[in-house]
């Protein structure tokens, strides 16, 4: 006799077939409109609206040798969030940009490398967590968004908060990750807007490790002016990873598991660049999940005709980004003429 509540979850989700799985035959272009109109509506994309995107410059000064800008834009009526430009000091011409979300951590100072709080140096130098200043060394203009629930962001100097945030969000019909979504949406506004002269967004990256992967993945099926994606440590069979181990509340979407698994999601993204990063023994998003999900992507990938603009990089080690092995793969990809 089964009394455990999760276990019988588990039972559940070894049944489901998503009933958005791509069945190989339907037209890529009608079933990426059809799944574009169910995930807005799963993550609540109608509860948004535009408000007046009051942008303030905060800071400007260098940091670790590089040009640093920091500014503060309302995305939401009554809401703001924070956002650090990271330029090289000698910039002669606009760079393609590099949008960097930080993992669970104490904030996105982390991408900047900044040691803030004490534990912050192990974690910059123990997972190739410094995002923006490795897309700098890339050729890249790099831009770090505080993600809500973290650093400046509502997290606090322990750690991320989400919990909160994430379950009051779905009383309002919304997710967080929803919420994280329309921020990078709307703070790619205020880049094309205010500083066209140095970035552009032909050859721009999004990239994020972790509860940044996750964000990076989701926001890559519903904003499309990047040209390349690179999700890590956050891509995984919902059965293997958030259904059957301990996350952070952020990661859940109700009744998503009825209509996909996150490789259906990939239709959304075909035929944009995409790198799924992994470590073969992260223990929360498990490698066998992993190359379940990838299967299903290059699937679509296949099916959009573009099967080289998808690639799956194995680090050796456990959750973390893998810098060296990561960023020649995404490079290869935007330098190849389609």
């Amino acid at each position: 006799m089964n009394t455990l509540p999760l276990s019988h979850h588990m039972q559940l989700a070894r049944t489901f077939t998503p009933a958005l799985r791509w069945d190989s035959v339907t037209p890529i272009e009608e079933h990426r409109a059809v799944c574009e109109a169910a995930l807005r509506e799963l993550l609540g994309m109608d509860t948004f609206t535009l408000c007046e995107p009051l942008f303030e410059i905060t800071t400007e000064d260098t940091l670790h040798g590089h040009r640093h800008i920091h500014f503060t834009l309302q995305t939401e009526e009554g809401y703001y969030t924070h956002a650090d430009l990271l330029l090289p000091a000698e910039q002669t011409e606009p760079l393609p940009l590099c949008v960097c979300l930080q993992g669970h951590s104490k904030g996105s100072h982390i991408s900047l490398g900044i040691a803030k709080y004490p534990g912050d140096e192990a974690s910059i130098a123990g997972g190739d967590r410094d995002f923006c200043l490795r897309a700098v060394d890339e050729g890249f203009a790099a831009l770090a968004i505080e993600q809500r629930g973290f650093g400046l962001c509502g997290g606090t100097e322990h750690g991320p908060s989400c919990e909160r945030p994430a379950m009051t969000a779905l009383m309002l019909g919304r997710t967080l990750i929803a919420e994280r979504i329309w921020d990078v949406m709307r703070v790619l506004d205020a880049m094309e807007t205010h500083f066209s002269d140095l970035v552009t967004l032909k050859g721009s990256v999004l990239m994020g490790n972790s509860g940044g992967g996750t964000a990076t993945y989701y926001t890559a099926c519903l904003e499309h002016r990047f040209d390349g994606f690179m999700p890590s440590c956050a891509l995984c069979t919902y059965r293997d990873s958030i259904i059957d181990i301990h996350h952070c509340t952020c990661n859940y979407i109700p009744r998503i598991a009825r209509y996909f698994d996150m490789g259906d999601l990939a239709v959304l993204i075909a035929p944009k660049k995409l790198v799924v990063v992994c470590g073969e023994q992260d223990d929360i998003f498990p490698l066998f999940g992993v190359r379940e999900v990838y299967g299903v992507m290059e699937s679509l990938y296949e099916g959009a005709g573009a099967s080289e603009n998808c690639a799956l990089v194995i680090g050796k080690g456990g959750h973390r980004f893998y810098a060296d092995d990561a960023w020649p793969v995404m490079k290869a990809m935007l330098s190849r003429k389609d």
